[in-house]
């Protein structure tokens, strides 16, 4: 019985030995499990703190921190400013110098010499921030090319009588009857009838005879029978000084207009338009009317799509840039520093000159087409001819061509 009794005592021993082997099993998993949980939320430096017993001074970045510090990195960036040298070669566009000849019609311009534009070298420092030239400095430049400026005379002749027509300019018929002959001689053989007031283009002067051009037809008649005709002579009722009504001139007007072609206007009527306006309050466009009207006769451009720009640009010739560098087009005042880079002219008549150009050669005409000076249309940036086209490269404000149609309708219908 005593033996049993102790056999009893001694597997119950060994079972909760066992049982407490277990318990201490589990406990331990259970604690090793949250250790690991607490070191995968630590960072490396908790870590290595916690395992060598040692503090380190630890900071945690939030999100929004780690935001901040993107952004500081990004404007950083973006405030980097980059400087280049570079070799360049640029025109020097020729200007055009307008001389008053009393011996000349009124109205008629003369070409004394064609203007050539030169050559030049520069190096120049270009700054650029994020990509973007913003400045750009002459270091030195040289000019390999002169320009040649251009030299027209014009006409400022009250009486035309003392005038000598040439190539190219209108007569008119005074005989009740005439003959186109075939040759300069009262014996030549007649190849057209001609009336009193017919129009006929001059082509060549020889002794007592023109040869003229009469629709396609060309022949010889007696100077005697024809006089000079002056479309910009001053109306006084006479037959002569016909001009465009304002119903002819206006009969085209629309947002798809071509603008490589003249408006039409005479001298007179330039003057009509661009006088007695009350924002023009320095009189720039009234004193300057007529160089909107030569404009059109050399460069085939339409001088009221020029004269708008002006306004549209200059603000009636108020703006800074055109008070003080006569220069109504802001022509060349680039956004990063207007007044500083835009153009300087002697006069106003160089500025419009020179506008007028370069709309004819770079934006108004396909490539290759002939324009002026024996030269041809280079189309940089030509979209076509009309003002929606010329927006689309000439400014980087959408509305720009509105704004100038609008000028355009209010210069027209002052006629």
């Amino acid at each position: 019985m005593k033996n049993f009794l102790i056999k009893r005592i001694l597997i119950s021993l060994i079972g909760l030995s066992i049982l407490l082997v277990l318990i201490s099993v589990v406990i331990k998993a259970l604690g090793n499990s949250s250790l690991a949980a607490e070191e995968k939320e630590m960072s490396t430096a908790e870590q290595i703190s916690a395992k060598l017993n040692i503090e380190i001074p630890i900071v945690k970045q939030t999100a929004a921190h780690l935001d901040n510090i993107e952004t500081i990195i990004s404007n950083n960036e973006k405030e980097i400013k980059t400087e280049k040298m570079e070799e360049i070669e640029t025109d020097l566009e020729f200007t055009t110098q307008y001389r008053k000849n009393d011996s000349l019609a009124k109205g008629k311009i003369q070409v004394l010499q064609e203007g050539e534009d030169g050559k030049q070298n520069s190096t120049v420092k270009n700054t650029y921030q994020d990509g973007i030239l913003i400045s750009q400095e002459v270091i030195k430049s040289e000019i390999t090319k002169p320009s040649v400026d251009k030299i027209v005379e014009i006409g400022t002749a009250a009486n035309d009588n003392t005038y000598v027509p040439i190539v190219g300019d209108q007569l008119k018929v005074t005989t009740n009857s005439s003959t186109l002959k075939n040759d300069k001689s009262i014996s030549a053989e007649s190849v057209r009838t001609l009336s009193s007031g017919d129009m006929l283009t001059l082509v060549k002067a020889e002794d007592n005879w023109y040869q003229v051009q009469v629709d396609e037809q060309t022949g010889w008649i007696e100077k005697v029978s024809v006089t000079y005709f002056n479309p910009n002579a001053e109306t006084d009722g006479d037959e002569n000084n016909l001009q465009y009504t304002k119903e002819d001139l206006t009969s085209g007007i629309g947002f798809s207009m071509l603008l490589n072609k003249p408006s039409g206007l005479t001298l007179e009527q330039f003057k009509q338009v661009l006088s007695g306006n009350a924002s023009d309050t320095n009189k720039i466009f009234e004193e300057n009317a007529e160089y909107f009207y030569y404009a059109e006769q050399q460069y085939n451009i339409n001088g009221l799509f020029l004269a708008s720009i002006a306004i549209h640009e200059s603000g009636w010739g108020t703006s800074y840039i055109a008070s003080t560098k006569k220069n109504l087009f802001g022509y060349r005042a680039y956004d990063r520093d207007p007044a500083g880079s835009a153009s300087t002219f002697a006069t106003y008549a160089e500025g419009i000159d020179l506008v007028a150009r370069v709309l004819v050669k770079y934006y108004l005409n396909p490539k290759g087409t002939a324009i002026y000076g024996g030269e041809t249309a280079e189309a940089t940036y030509y979209h076509g001819s009309t003002i929606s086209s010329v927006n689309v490269s000439y400014a980087t404000d959408k509305n720009w061509g509105n704004a100038v149609y609008k000028w355009m309708l209010y210069l027209y219908n002052r006629l």
